[in-house]
Parts: structure tokens; sequence; C-alpha cells
């Protein structure tokens, strides 16, 4: 591949900035009055992100498309930078007011046009008829956002705005640029002064699409949602940003928490009164035959069974919720806690499960209310499922673990974990997606409090990811694998447990399923596979204690099949 560009529209038409990917050539930025010129001209790029949306649907659910509402909760206080765009119909009106009077009858709840995205039109349009008459440039030209890309870049949402009423913000301008920099740009276009037609913040965000289409072009793409939807024209929806590599970011800023205890305070406040207070059973020294002084966090207690309640009543009281409602992936815990809390709320919750799922977290979820579609073999599939259904409704999709509300609702277990158990040494927390370590470490981190990963043998996404110093894929076979079954934890989930969690200890499915027999035997606690893992790393022996160590051991899961539980504790 030779030339590729990043694309902000801009007062003369579009400012593109160039670069050839083997860097030969200096990159540089050129203002071009109509689309079609860029492709037109001697330099014709091979990929190209631009700052403009591309795909429309026929009409609107919630606060605009699928990806604008999926990117906004990436954005802190940048959120608004996000406008809605409204159905293709209003796109293609002639005049304002008939745009917002299409708008009004394609959008629920009914929404006008700003003045601000009416502007926008004619450029989508630009960009619409070409993708419409070449449709193989669909696979060439991708939708991005700069807010997203800066805070790619960064691992955090931007400190400082590009604009305050209307004045450009020097502050917020000299962050973008030392992104840029950092992300590997060179400093005589980042600080150039830029050509004749566009501002400053115009060739800063070209210069940010420009780092996405690098990353796009070298296979580091990501898109939300993911995969990418379509409308009725088969034109993709979907906004692009990248996997960042954080061994190479150089932002200093970046020493900051992905989620802090703030985060953390905030959630448990905000889901008081939704989510129990589960009990700790202590059950002093040489319990199980080990020589710490053990006890238990009988989290399995909680709403719908499991530790996943906290994380779906924070993201559904801290986001705006569409009228489409709410969708989720999930093997079973996560949607039948979705479910609970969408019903609790009184929202609608649509919830994609994967044929492998128990029979027993199926009937958890209708139970609850929620409509249940399986999504094929896997979990990969259900995923895939639920992303095609957000980008054509517009549904909230609420992840299991790789999002920093769900991280923080589940972060208030280990709050208050930590209260009821101030003189804790070490905590065993079993993994899957990693959203519950992350919030438990978060909590702890900086403490006396070691926390110590469990995985199956058989399902290790955790511990290959800090083996690798990165997020990987991995196979998984194991008797847990429909709540610690995992193939990626994913950027955020890495970047909070690297420095967070002690280590991974791997238990083999013997000794978790030995752990749930234990459980019914001696404490008639009906406990499934996942929520017995890390009691089972002490049995086994993959974690051993130090004589008189003070061991909190976290059960997390109640979902379990009964017929099966008799059958191990027969």
């Amino acid at each position: 591949m030779g030339w590729i560009a990043g694309v902000d529209g801009c007062k003369a038409g579009w400012i593109a900035a160039f670069a050839e990917l083997s860097g030969t050539e200096a990159p540089f930025l050129r203002v071009i009055p109509r689309w079609d010129d860029l492709l037109a001209g001697p330099l014709v790029p091979e990929l190209i992100a631009v700052d403009m949306p591309i795909g429309l649907p026929d009409r609107i659910s919630g606060s605009g498309r699928g990806p604008e509402q999926a990117v906004r909760a990436l954005l802190g206080e940048r959120q608004s930078s996000v406008f809605s765009i409204p159905s293709r119909s209003a796109v293609h009106a002639a005049d304002y007011a008939e745009a917002c009077r299409l708008a009004l009858e394609t959008s629920e709840p009914p929404r006008k046009v700003s003045k601000q995205g009416f502007h926008l039109f004619p450029r989508i349009r630009e960009i619409d008829a070409l993708l419409r008459a070449e449709p193989d440039w669909c696979t060439r030209i991708y939708e991005t956002h700069p807010e997203l890309a800066f805070a790619t870049m960064r691992g955090a949402p931007l400190l400082h705005p590009k604009k305050i009423k209307s004045v450009v913000n020097p502050a917020g301008m000299a962050e973008r640029r030392a992104l840029l920099l950092a992300a590997g740009l060179p400093e005589a276009i980042v600080h150039a002064r830029p050509p004749r037609g566009a501002r400053a913040d115009d060739a800063l965000d070209a210069l940010a699409a420009l780092v996405v289409a690098r990353h796009i072009a070298g296979g580091r793409g990501r898109p939300f949602p993911d995969p990418p939807g379509r409308d009725s024209q088969g034109l993709p929806i979907a906004i692009w940003t990248y996997v960042a590599d954080r061994s190479l970011v150089q932002d200093t800023a970046m020493t900051e928490k992905p989620v802090p205890r703030s985060m953390i305070e905030a959630a448990a406040d905000r889901i008081a009164g939704h989510a129990r207070t589960t009990p700790v059973m202590r059950l002093g020294t040489g319990a199980f035959g080990s020589r710490a002084d053990v006890s238990l966090k009988l989290e399995s207690l909680q709403h719908a069974g499991s530790f996943k309640t906290r994380g779906a009543f924070n993201n559904l009281l801290s986001l705006d919720v569409p009228a489409a409602g709410v969708a989720a992936a999930s093997g079973g815990n996560h949607g039948a806690a979705v479910a609970y809390a969408a019903g609790k709320r009184g929202v609608k919750a649509t919830i994609f499960v994967p044929e492998i799922s128990p029979a027993a977290k199926i009937e958890a979820i209708r139970r609850f209310g929620a409509e249940v579609r399986i999504g094929g073999a896997q979990y990969d599939d259900a995923q895939a499922a639920c992303d095609k259904f957000v980008a054509e409704t517009g549904a909230l999709k609420i992840h299991p673990f790789s999002a920093k509300e769900t991280i923080a609702g589940q972060g208030t277990l280990g709050r208050e974990w930590h209260k009821q158990e101030p003189d804790l040494d070490t905590v065993l927390v079993a993994v899957g997606g990693g959203g519950l370590i992350s919030g438990i470490a978060a909590w702890f981190a900086g403490s006396s409090v070691k926390v110590v990963g469990v995985e199956p043998e058989g399902s290790r996404a955790l511990q290959a990811a800090l083996e690798a110093k990165a997020p990987v894929t991995v196979t998984v076979a194991s008797v847990a694998a429909d709540s610690l079954g995992a193939r990626n934890v994913g950027q955020l989930v890495y970047d909070v447990c690297k420095d967070a969690v002690d280590h991974v200890a791997l238990v083999p499915d013997a000794a978790i399923t030995e752990a749930q027999a234990l459980l019914w035997r001696d404490f008639r606690l009906a406990v499934e596979p996942g929520g017995a893992a890390a009691l089972g790393a002490l049995i086994a022996g993959s974690y051993k204690p130090q004589p008189g160590e003070r061991l909190g051991v976290l059960v997390c899961g109640a979902n379990v099949d009964l017929t099966k539980l008799v059958e191990i504790t027969a």
C-alpha cells in the first residue's frame, strides 16, 4: 500500500492529511474543494479515514446512530462533540425546515436537526453518493471521529476542550499536538500553518484521522460496533479507531489510572439500594486444610445470582438509554444481570446468548423479562449478532467487561469487601473477561492487599495477556467456559490489571468441580463452576498462602444447573 489520508471538513471543502506508508516522503496537508477531487487527482489515497458520517439508517432510535451512542461513553466530558446524525431522508432534505420535519417523522423519540448538523449534510451527501455509485470504495473509506482518535492515543478522555464558546482553547490544542507527536507524526506537520480555507483545529482533526488510517492499514483498526452494521443501501455504519499499542505511548498523562477509586466511589453511590450488600463468612485459620486465615465473600447471593448486577446497574444509571433499550451478548450471567437491572428500571432488554449457554441461565434471563435470542454456536457469534442489532436499532450495548462503567460497577464489590474485611492480605478472584478483577484491583491498587486472579487451565486470557504484555487471543476449553470463557480480555482490562494484579493462578477443572461439591456439602451453597474457581485454586494448591495469611476468597456466581450439581455431589 502506498499513500493514505486522514480527512476532515473545513470552510473551503475538505482538508486532507496525506502520508506515504513507507515513510520515504514527508506527510503533507492539502485543502480540496470537493470530495470527488480527492479521488481524481494524481495522488489517490488507497485508504481514507474521514471525520464524517458514513451509512444512514432509515430510522433513528435514541440519541443518534448506534456508533454515535457507543463512542460517547468513551469520551468523558467530550461526549457532546459527537453529533446526532438523523435518518437518510432527513440528511437528503433540500432545506432546514424539511430536514427537521423528516427527522421528527423518522426518529424515536422525535428529534429535530441542529443548525450545526444541517450544515454538514452536503458533505455527508458527497461521500454517500460516491459509496452508493462505487461500492468498492466501502472497503477503503472509513468513518472516524477525532475526539475518539485522540482518546485512543491518550488511553483516556481528553483533559481539555478544543474550543470554549467557539474560541480556540490553547490548552486543548497543545494537548492534541502532544498526542499527535507521541503517535509518531513529524513536528513539522503537527505545528504547520494550515492551508488557506482551513483552521488549525481542522488540520489537527485531519491528522488524528491520518493516525487512525495508518493503524487500519496496519491491521489494528477497531470499529464501533464490531462488526460494523449496514444501512438499507448496504453502506457500513461504524466509527473507527484502533487498538493502541501501549508500549509505544510517550504521553506522561498516560500514567493516570484507567479506572480511579473516585469512579468506583461514584458507582457505589449510584447503585446503592439497587445491588445487595453481600455477606462475608469467616472460617478462621486452617479452613480447607490451608495455613491461612480464610473467609469467603458470598457474592453468589447477589441479585440475579452474580456480581454482574453491579456493573449492569451502573451502566443503566450512568448512561442515556435510548427508546430501543439495551442489548448484551452473554454466556448467561451478564445477560441475567442486565435483564434484571433493565426490568427494575423499566427498560427493554434484548440478550444474545450462544448455544452453549446453560438452560438455567437462559431461563433466568427470560424470567427477568428480557427477550432472548440465540446468536450462534459460540460467544463470539452471539457478540456479532448483538453488535448487528445495536447498529440497526440504536440500542445501548452493555459490555460484560471492557467498559469503564462495567468495571467501576464491579469495583464496588472490592470497596464493600474492603470495608467488611479491612485487614485482608490477599484476595482470590476468578477471571473470565476480566471486568470483575479489574474493578477489584482498581479499588485495592496502592493498598497492601494483594489481588490474585484465578483462571481455569483451559481458559487463561488474562494470564496470557500479562505474559505477552498485551491482550492476546486464546483457545477456551473448561468446565467453567460459560462464565470464565473469554478468548481475549481486551485493552482496557489489560491496562488496569497489568499494574494492579499480582499474578494469575491456574486451576484444573477437577478442582473447580471439587470446590462446587464442597460448597454444597459443607455450606449448602449452590455455586456454578466459575463461582467456585477461586476456592478451587486454594484446594488444589494453585495458590499457596503463607501461615496466618488473611485470605479472602470470592464466591461469585450461583447460576448453576441443579441437575449437574446433583451429579457432582452424588
